[in-house]
């Protein structure tokens, strides 16, 4: 049993999602049995998310013409993939566009959006696109059913925008599917969604079907999950800023969340964490090239002292924002009051750093939260005399080096150093948790090509073979 996914330009059009339809026919001609979790076609998402910014704001038109053009595009696929006008696809994907224009009618007449509106209104490309895939499978002699994550069984909590499945997900989504897969159909469902108890729509969060497919593995007893993507695999360095950047052979379910959460956009941060329990591996996989093994990612990670550090990320568009006050001196929880309201606000933190004086404390936020990460921290904490100081920094990324290899590991903190000040980047925090995995660096934003250059560099990640 094979789990597989497919999203951005593997999605992208009706050849794209042809060839996509091939993988999985080549894999069950040869006896093994698949379950598929697409993504939206490339793009869809962030124009679903421009119609309901635009409903909002009132400009009910734009964002009606936007859900229009949507709808053109998914029945020009679907005709370039054999459906007729009149065609069970074609009507239903005429359906679900219509059902999209009226939750966006009712968005723009209230000038409201929630985060359950938004999730609703996001979850229509993945919603467009399983009927796609299903048919292009149909269309070579697989037999498919899909379905949408709710109805596949994957429930969630109600966290919108951010959900996270349920216990009993597992359950339901091994028994509905494996119904399916039992009478020799290929499920195809829709990423990145799934539903509350109560049938309300949810979504995992961008990047969210390679988390889908992950579960699907897990509730299946998946021998392995397959992600297909459109290069060789996770990269030692993102490669449009280090051309010599290669292909890794084998990762750690450890190393690849540092690596996803520290900017790399192969994974969603979460994927692997479904498959910890069963110890079941995740390949990343290249779709041009699917006979090339791509990366391996399982419970082990394979080191070699003598290159500690696998791969180094970045993350851009941040800030650092720094609470201080000599009230702040000797009490305990401070910092605690802090992260109760950025929590409250739904704001996420990169990066903390405190000086030993205890007088202040460094965030690394999103650059377009920090203002509002500002002004909530000092509505809360006007009154408590504990902070004097709010100061933001702009223009902030975070550079990070990864490998399991550099526990225990003496000299790698001062090589990492050494190799960014002779390419004259400048630190403005520093931060390394006692698993040892990783690095971290704020730097200036406009440093971070030359940061990741120097870093991949010095420790010879584009000579060292990573399978060792």
């Amino acid at each position: 049993m094979i789990v597989m996914k497919f999203g951005g330009t593997l999605m992208g059009g009706a050849s794209a999602i042809a060839r996509s339809a091939s993988l999985v026919a080549r894999t069950t001609a040869a006896g093994t049995k698949v379950a598929v979790a697409v993504s939206a076609m490339s793009g869809v998402t962030d124009t679903l998310l421009g119609v309901a910014s635009r409903a909002e704001q009132g400009d009910l038109g734009g964002a009606l013409a936007d859900i229009a053009s949507l709808r053109a595009r998914h029945l020009e696929a679907a005709s370039q993939l054999g459906a007729g006008a009149t065609s069970d696809v074609a009507r239903e994907l005429r359906e679900l566009t219509d059902t999209l224009q009226q939750t966006v009618t009712g968005v723009g007449l209230l000038r409201e959006l929630s985060a359950r509106s938004r999730d609703l209104i996001v979850s229509f490309g993945e919603r467009l696109s399983a009927p796609l895939m299903a048919l292009a499978l149909e269309g070579i002699g697989v037999r498919a059913h899909h379905l949408s994550g709710g109805a596949a069984g994957l429930v969630t909590n109600r966290d919108f925008g951010n959900a996270r499945p349920l216990p009993q997900a597992y359950s339901r989504l091994r028994e509905r599917l494996g119904g399916l897969i039992g009478v020799g159909l290929t499920p195809v469902v829709s990423g990145f969604i799934g539903e509350t108890p109560e049938g309300v729509v949810t979504t995992l969060g961008r990047g969210g079907t390679d988390y889908t497919a992950t579960i699907l593995g897990a509730a299946l007893g998946a021998q392995e999950v397959w992600t297909w993507k459109d290069v060789d695999g996770v990269m030692s360095a993102d490669p449009r800023s280090v051309p010599d950047a290669r292909n890794l052979e084998h990762l750690s379910y450890a190393e690849v969340m540092e690596l996803a959460y520290f900017g790399a956009k192969v994974l969603h941060p979460l994927a692997v964490t479904p498959l910890q329990d069963a110890e079941i591996p995740l390949r990343v996989k290249s779709a041009a090239d699917p006979a090339f093994p791509g990366t391996l990612v399982t419970k082990d990670a394979k080191t070699d002292a003598a290159h500690p550090v696998k791969a180094v990320t970045a993350i851009r568009g941040l800030s650092v924002l720094t609470v201080g006050g000599a009230g702040m001196v000797g009490v305990p929880d401070v910092v605690s009051q802090i992260f109760e309201v950025l929590a409250r606000e739904n704001i996420p933190v990169q990066m903390i750093s405190q000086g030993s004086s205890q007088a202040n404390v460094s965030l690394v936020v999103g650059r377009t939260v920090a203002a509002h990460a500002t002004r909530v921290l000092e509505e809360a904490l006007q009154g408590s005399g504990l902070v004097k100081a709010y100061e933001v920094e702009e223009n902030v990324a975070i550079v990070a080096v990864v490998g399991e290899g550099m526990r225990g590991q003496r000299g790698v903190a001062a090589r990492l150093f050494s190799a960014l000040a002779s390419a004259n980047v400048n630190l403005l925090m520093i931060a390394q948790g006692s698993s040892e995995l990783n690095i971290s660096l704020a730097i200036e934003e406009a440093d971070v090509d030359a940061a990741v250059r120097a870093a991949h560099a010095a420790f010879e990640l584009g000579k060292v073979p990573q399978e060792v």
